[in-house]
């Protein structure tokens, strides 16, 4: 998956294809794309450029932006309300602009901000979960800045003078205030009635204990500035000048944090889904809409999973019947295939390592294989790295994170190896090639590589499309024949296009059916034979982020029928990559719009 920066900041190149519409005269279409490219700068200027952690991650807290390298976003209820009164003012300019008089590319781009932009102003609604992206709880296993932050300034923020790391300093004692900033929004939301499943709150304060037992020397925002000053040839002493304020400002932020936490403890129901919540069923319809960017409802969503889990279980047991397993269920079978000690990377450092350098040589093979299917091959290379320790109880099993605009920091998709046995060989593969090469990584470094691209339309994008892509990667990487000498990996990869459908099952179960993070769970192990530890961190993600876990199949789904519907009708026409690059121009964009530039191509081609 792609980590929460992405979520809320997913590059997008912008969409310069053909759109559907009679051909604008090029004054009109000059004026039009004027007010609109001049409200995009504005939006960006309001929303991101105010941002110091999005120009970090961007590469762009240089040269006059340098003084904002020292800061952390603002988390304070005033902020998030400024920032919605400036997004209402945004959208309103939005409306009043003529989009018959644009240009195609512009219509692409008017779309996709203007879909953007009715969603996030319906969440404004619901009286918690404000913001760009829909969470209803300010402070989860999954959100918070106690779980960013010192990811952000250990693998983000760049220490290459002393001007970098006395940055990192002041962002240190920052991280303490925007800790109290969530604190005092996550009491009122509770207030509001916002408060998180029991087992929610138990497993957050289970990692703010981690980070708050940990003696400040030895804490991950000290040891790293101490590393990589030292790397730098950086004199100073600059570990314990980090350690001095942990120790005096962040870990008692930390501590009021999981006061606040324990507080409502006694007060949180068992209860998984968001429907228990005051308007818990508008808010889930927000994030389907949100994530999916479809108007699929929930029982549609929850139908198309059931549908998908028969076809796919049918194929898995075809697969498993090829390695001679033949006994049991679909998911006991894969279980059995997961305890196989051949199977099995050792859980010690070395094993880790082991691990780590043969998903190096995965990605080696698919590069040579891509320029057979892509006219475009991203320049911006990606690395493989493990999830940090500190944060990875709680963390994804594995997330893609984007290489900065600059080029200064390269693409990194990261896997979760708290415990290698969730991480069976057979597996590995098909998860590269949805986070590295040709899924997130491609997709996304393609995005930000493109040129004359508007800015906002670099940082805006939607889930399904991106999600969509990382599965309809798994499948082309299939389609090019990795597997044809790993059978066991063909069991690895249609189990994930099942997992990615019980997704749509236990996501629209939990939240629109009222079922039980138990029922979640076993619903999952019964049907994929996943290990129960990472299953039941995936449920519980389910639950602080409503809806997310939709968007990758019916994702998918779109872009598998937009390529089927363009073989069609093109015949011997169809060339796999013109699909591919005209799918990806497009950029990240709602599936509505990528359906509109896949259909203008192909009529184009046919013309």
């Amino acid at each position: 998956m792609i980590d929460r920066r992405r979520l809320l900041m997913t590059a997008a190149a912008g969409a310069g294809l053909a759109a559907s519409g009679a051909p604008v005269p090029a004054a009109a279409s000059q004026d039009a794309g004027a007010g609109l490219h001049a409200l995009m700068d504005a939006i960006v200027q309001k929303q991101l450029m105010t941002s110091p952690e999005t120009l970090t991650s961007l590469g762009l807290d240089k040269g006059a932006a340098a003084p904002m390298k020292a800061r952390l976003d603002d988390r304070s209820a005033a902020k998030l309300e400024a920032d919605k009164a400036d997004f209402r003012a945004s959208m309103t300019q939005l409306k009043a602009l003529d989009r018959t008089a644009m240009s195609a590319q512009d219509q692409v781009y008017f779309d996709t901000l203007e879909f953007f932009g009715d969603t996030v102003l319906s969440g404004y609604e619901i009286p918690y979960g404000g913001g760009f992206f829909p969470s209803p709880y300010v402070v989860s296993q999954l959100t918070g800045s106690y779980q960013a932050i010192p990811d952000f300034l250990d693998s983000q923020h760049s220490i290459e003078t002393r001007e970098d790391a006395e940055a990192y300093l002041s962002r240190v004692a920052a991280f303490a205030v925007a800790l109290d900033q969530e604190t005092d929004r996550m009491r009122a939301e509770m207030a509001r009635g916002a408060v998180p499943p029991d087992f929610v709150i138990d497993k957050t304060l289970t990692q703010l204990a981690a980070l708050t037992d940990t003696p400040a020397a030895e804490s991950v925002l000290s040891r790293s500035v101490a590393r990589r000053a030292g790397e730098a040839n950086i004199d100073g002493d600059w570990g314990a000048r980090a350690a001095a304020i942990v120790a005096a400002d962040v870990y008692p932020a930390l501590e009021r944090q999981a006061a606040a936490l324990r507080e409502a403890r006694p007060n949180a129901t068992h209860d998984a889904g968001v429907w228990r919540l005051p308007q818990g069923d508008a808010y889930y319809d927000f994030g389907l809409r949100y994530f999916t960017t479809s108007t699929m409802s929930a029982d549609e969503i929850h139908q198309l999973g059931l549908d998908q889990i028969a076809e796919l279980s049918d194929r898995a047991d075809q697969a498993l019947r090829r390695l001679g397993m033949t006994q049991g269920t679909v998911g006991e079978r894969i279980a059995a295939l997961g305890r196989d000690p051949a199977q099995l990377y050792p859980n010690t450092d070395e094993g880790k390592a082991q691990l780590l350098a043969d998903l190096n040589a995965q990605m080696a093979d698919m590069d040579r294989r891509l320029p057979e299917y892509f006219g475009r091959i991203p320049t911006s290379p990606v690395e493989i790295k493990r999830v940090p320790v500190t944060i990875e109880a709680g963390a994804p099993g594995g997330y893609y994170q984007s290489p900065t605009l600059d080029g200064s920091r390269p693409g990194a998709y990261y896997i979760n190896l708290r415990d290698t046995a969730e991480w069976p060989r057979f597996t590995l593969p098909t998860l590269t090639y949805h986070e590295a090469s040709p899924g997130h990584h491609h997709q996304i470094a393609l995005q930000q590589e493109r040129p004359d691209t508007p800015l906002l339309m670099k940082v805006l994008g939607f889930s399904a499309y991106s999600e969509g892509w990382g599965l309809y990667a798994e499948q082309l990487a299939d389609e090019m024949g990795v597997y044809a000498d790993n059978p066991a990996g063909e069991v690895g990869y249609l189990q994930s296009l099942m997992f990615r459908a019980a997704r749509l099952v236990v996501d629209t179960g939990l939240h629109s059916k009222r079922w039980s993070r138990e029922q979640g769970i076993r619903y999952m192990v019964d049907t994929l034979g996943d290990q129960e530890s990472s299953i039941a961190t995936e449920v519980e993600r389910y639950c602080v982020w409503p809806g997310q876990a939709c968007s990758y199949k019916v994702g998918h789904v779109r872009w598998v029928a937009l390529r089927e519907a363009a073989k069609a009708r093109l015949g011997d026409r169809f060339d796999i990559k013109g699909f591919h690059d005209t799918g990806l121009n497009a950029g990240g964009v709602p599936l509505t719009v990528l359906e509109r530039v896949i259909n203008d191509w192909v009529a184009a081609r046919a013309a």
